[in-house]
């Protein structure tokens, strides 16, 4: 017998059994002394608050021991429910996030350090002018891939309004931006750009204990931001041609820098900061008769929009900006398909030893000095792509003759296979099968066998009449084949286990974007806070006045 402590709406000791008791029996007993319902009794224990589950896990199974101290408290039935609702969707935000989390390193891990992709897709890492880029070693590769996946769902999220489910995933992106070589990001924008955002997060939650944090992360972003566009813009106009993409970063960072002045007590500070932000608001506001002039030029409103704001509002700029950003897309449209393409190729390889795809470089150069594909395929795949070594096999006549049989063997196997399955296919439908098996062997298609079968049933009506009842469509087999044809382990097992649908959100809110993406911000959230912050100032300088006075 274990004793527990019970205060709030009732004070003493109750006697129970840990092992027998439920929270349903311990909350009609606490309500019981208490004078009231069983449904408006809650109870906390240990920080934890005890639900009733399925009504048949016992105290000691909840973590309750003995001489543990339990605050009963009395609400009504809706507060009862309200508080169930707010665990649960605590309980599935918590579920979200870390599959969130699992679901970027999953993606980062397969698609940085060659692994045979299990989608038709490849995520890489590009910068400004589109062009791919390796960014240092593997693991460097790796933290920059998470982190930016895990960056482009916290702006999704910051535009959903959901600011504090975007405050978590992006310090996610922090600490994995946090595993890469500090030299291999200094001087991409990503970063520091990330460090503004969770700023703007906390401002938008008006939560002002995150002052003291806010200021550090804005003077690592304003370094940051420094080194990788230069004190006067320069290196950023360079590779922008001119463009002023970056006015809506800097709007927010000088906006988010004068908020902290003003609550650290920094008034002029505060002003200075403020006073630029206002100047670069009213640059990006767009004059209705551009706008109205580049729509007319059969662009949407919103790509005009974004042109004329990144362009300076130069209308000639902003045209050549659009056109050039249709080609980009059209050029990506082909990349893509190539590249998917590469893929489905490298599937039909199979994986190397270590669940890497056959480098299709390689593949290519063997194969212009004479060997057949197929063939060298399966020799990258043996020895891990290594170059030297697949090229000591094909032109060993042993080994070589060793490869072909092995290619030739699973052919075989798979034919074998693919014939046992459509044999199957065709008996469960009624077919007999020494009938089935004949017409197969006679080199037919299992359609072509299914109709010469069913034409040989209606000329003897006793065929199959057994299984008549049992009759339906045909199933026919995937007519793409297995995602394996060459050779290697199978990858059905890692599509099974993927997260596929956070997996796929992911990598489709790292596709909508491009390399302007960050620098694309509608800032007018951004001007009512730089109003109501100069407002703040004028007041506090008229409060100060009237004291001096």
């Amino acid at each position: 017998m274990a004793k527990l402590k019970i205060g709030g709406t009732w004070a003493g000791v109750i006697d129970v059994v840990l092992d027998e008791w439920t929270v349903p029996m311990l909350r009609i007993e606490v309500a019981k002394r208490s004078n009231c319902g069983p449904e408006s009794i809650n109870l906390i224990c240990a920080g934890k608050v005890l639900r009733d589950g399925d009504g048949t896990e016992k105290l000691a199974q909840l973590g309750v021991k003995n001489n543990a101290r339990i605050l009963a408290s009395r609400g009504s039935v809706e507060e009862g429910k309200s508080l169930e609702e707010g665990l649960l969707a605590e309980e599935e935000r918590s579920r979200r996030l870390s599959r969130v989390k699992a679901a970027a390193t999953a993606l980062a891990k397969r698609h940085a350090d060659g692994s045979l992709p299990v989608e038709d897709f490849n995520i890489e890492v590009e910068d400004q002018s589109g062009q791919i880029v390796q960014l240092g070693s593997e693991t460097d590769q790796r933290a920059v891939m998470m982190g930016l996946m895990l960056h482009a769902n916290g702006k999704q999220l910051i535009r959903s309004e959901n600011y504090k489910d975007a405050l978590e995933v992006l310090t996610m992106g922090e600490e994995a931006f946090s595993l890469c070589n500090p030299k291999v990001i200094e001087l991409i924008d990503n970063v520091p750009i990330l460090q503004i955002d969770m700023v703007w997060c906390y401002f938008m939650l008006r939560d002002i204990r995150w002052l003291a944090v806010a200021g550090a992360r804005l003077e690592k972003a304003r370094e940051g931001i420094e080194r990788a566009h230069g004190k006067d813009y320069s290196r950023v106009r360079l590779l922008q041609a001119g463009c002023h993409p970056e006015l809506a970063i800097h709007l927010r960072l000088e906006l988010l820098e004068g908020v902290v002045a003003y609550h650290n007590g920094e008034f002029d500070r505060s002003r200075k900061a403020l006073t630029s932000a206002h100047a670069k608001y009213f640059q990006l506001q767009v004059p209705d008769e551009a706008l109205s002039l580049v729509m007319s030029m059969g662009f949407k409103e919103r790509d005009a929009k974004r042109a004329l704001r990144m362009s300076n509002q130069d209308v000639g700029n902003a045209v050549d900006f659009l056109v050039e950003e249709k080609a980009k897309r059209a050029q990506k449209r082909e990349e893509d398909i190539r590249r998917r393409t590469e893929i489905m190729e490298q599937k039909r390889y199979g994986m190397t030893p270590s669940k890497k795809a056959v480098d299709l470089n390689k593949l290519n150069e063997l194969v212009s000095v004479g060997f057949e594909k197929e063939l060298a395929a399966e020799a990258l795949r043996r020895n891990e792509n290594d170059f030297e070594k697949a090229l000591d096999n094909l032109t060993n006549p042993e080994a070589n003759s060793a490869i072909q049989v092995d290619i030739e063997s699973r052919k075989r196997k798979r034919k074998q296979q693919a014939s046992e399955t459509a044999i199957e296919q065709l008996v469960r439908m009624g077919f007999e099968r020494s009938r089935v098996v004949a017409a197969l062997q006679a080199g037919a298609t299992i359609e072509q066998a299914m109709h010469q079968l069913l034409s040989q049933s209606d000329s003897n009506p006793t065929v199959g009449a057994d299984n008549s009842a049992n009759s339906c469509a045909p199933i026919l087999p995937d007519a793409s084949g297995s995602s394996n044809d060459v050779g290697g382990p199978s990858t059905a097992s890692e599509a099974e286990e993927r997260d596929a649908e956070m997996e796929d959100a992911l990598a489709g809110e790292l596709a909508k974007g491009d390399a302007l993406t960050d620098y694309d911000i509608e800032v007018t959230n951004e001007g009512e806070a730089i109003n109501e912050y100069l407002a703040l100032l004028e007041s506090a300088g008229n409060s100060m006045e009237a004291s001096r006075q």
